[in-house]
């Protein structure tokens, strides 16, 4: 599910080209097991940013805050790749649900299982407090933490939970009671 991007719909092209490529050279019960359940890629209406749902509040919310904190500085475009990246973890990192009904499990599976195939980690960096904005690279440093400081303060805090559709529900029946 996506939007219709131009990027979107090429990887959609190429994905469909390589799948019908994979079949053509594979045994007939890999054919036979696989083929019918396909690749279905399916696409929100033009200009209809609002049927994005949870991943359009995620650009929204990272084009916010990278605003609020980057906005007045220029970078060179290594300098902006290296704010980017870590900010690019953070929210790959979010949870979406959890990876198994065990309560001891603290894993939850991220945006990051489906990027890498696991967990986005990061090695902590020091508290931006102490470091001095004498050297480009400590500026971005403390840019990056500034970012999510903010993330944390202004996002996470705000996330509810979703009940809709998570209880099964009766339909109501004519002349009967909607319970």
């Amino acid at each position: 599910m996506s939007d219709n991007g131009k990027t979107f719909m090429d990887a959609d092209r190429a994905i469909q080209r390589d799948f019908v490529k994979s079949l053509n050279e594979c045994s007939a019960d890999i054919i036979q097991k696989y083929a019918p359940q396909g690749i279905n890629w399916h696409y929100i209406p033009p200009s209809t940013p609002h049927m994005g749902g949870l991943w359009e509040s995620a650009d929204k919310s990272f084009k916010i805050h990278l605003k609020k904190t980057a906005a007045s500085h220029k970078f060179t475009f290594e300098e902006f790749t290296t704010l980017l990246v870590p900010i690019e973890a953070v929210l790959n990192s979010k949870p979406l649900s959890a990876i198994s009904q065990d309560t001891a499990a603290l894993t939850a599976l991220t945006p990051g299982h489906f990027i890498r195939g696991a967990p986005l980690m990061a090695i902590p960096e020091p508290n931006a407090i102490d470091l001095s904005l004498t050297n480009r690279w400590e500026k971005i440093k403390i840019l990056r933490h500034e970012f999510s400081r903010r993330w944390k303060e202004e996002y996470l805090k705000d996330l509810q939970k979703r009940y809709k559709w998570k209880n099964p529900q009766r339909d109501p029946q004519p002349g009967g009671e909607y319970v």
